[in-house]
């Protein structure tokens, strides 16, 4: 089965999340557990983390069809020592929201070099930070998102993905979500049945599926090979609807969160509705 959902406004607190996701026609939701902008934040009310797991079981929301999105400041793998400190404490602080929350899975983006060290340097530190927050933390897996690789940003080659992971010493709470628009960024044709199939073989044989926990189901305004991270609504970018269809009609795909963070919230009832019924087709072969 395909978990749908989109990215859901929290302003109203955590606990409105699920409801906003069920009255849209979801069967997936992402969330941030945190104001995303900001190092310090208020820890969440006892009673809204009580609210919020009772309007998730109520909804018939587990936690495999919810994927929280951490903070936009975090740099795990940050050259400067301050920054790096910041990264971890926030980090640290997700992983333990979303225990507080009976969630099971963090998204996030891997880091930047900001041209200040050797990618490969800069991989392991980020490997380092996810080995340190795991050992605080308990039953929540971190979930790298690949990148469209703009400015310094790793993860947009499914090598440094791996590279990663194979730095992780505890294989069971990592994984990762690939963002349709930024891998087409980053030059992994999906957009062509033959350009699919030998992008996914790629990355059954550098990464593994036994790793892919979630999708960031976005267009792409730019083309092939870009390097720039800018989504579109599903079949108005250069993808277009056939990778879509393809990706519903995908059962790797299957029960795994399924998210738009397309760029027309009026949109996404539409886009979910469309993207429902292309799972409805034959499978492929």
């Amino acid at each position: 089965m395909k978990y749908i959902g989109a990215h859901v406004s929290t302003s109203g607190g955590v606990a409105a999340a699920p409801v906003i996701a069920s009255e849209m026609g979801m069967t997936a939701f992402a969330l941030f557990t945190r104001n995303p902008s900001r190092w310090k934040v208020p820890a969440i009310p006892a009673k809204d983390a009580d609210i919020f797991r009772e309007n998730c079981e109520r909804l018939g929301f587990t936690p495999a069809m919810i994927l929280p999105h951490d903070s936009f400041l975090i740099n795990l793998g940050s050259p400067d020592a301050q920054k790096l400190h910041l990264s971890r404490e926030a980090f640290l602080d997700e992983m333990k929201r979303c225990q507080q929350l009976g969630l099971t899975m963090l998204n996030f983006h891997p880091g930047a070099h900001m041209n200040q060290m050797a990618e490969d340097e800069c991989l392991r530190l980020i490997a380092d930070s996810i080995n340190i927050t795991l050992e605080k933390t308990a039953g929540v897996t971190a979930v790298i998102e690949s990148t469209a690789g703009q400015g310094s940003n790793l993860g947009f080659r499914f090598e440094h993905l791996a590279e990663i992971i194979s730095h992780v010493e505890d294989k069971e709470r990592v994984g990762v979500c690939v963002d349709t628009c930024h891998s087409f960024a980053a030059g992994y044709d999906f957009a062509t049945p033959d350009g699919y199939s030998r992008s996914w073989q790629e990355f059954d044989s550098v990464i593994g599926f036994r790793y892919l926990r979630g999708m960031h189901l976005n267009d792409s305004k730019k083309g092939l090979g870009s390097r720039v991270d800018r989504h579109a609504p599903i079949g108005a970018g250069e993808l277009g609807s056939n990778f879509f269809s393809m990706l519903m009609r995908d059962s790797r795909m299957d029960g795994i969160p399924l998210i738009l963070e397309t760029p027309e919230e009026n949109l996404w009832p539409q886009e979910i509705e469309w993207l429902r019924n292309q799972a409805l087709l034959p499978p492929l072969s």
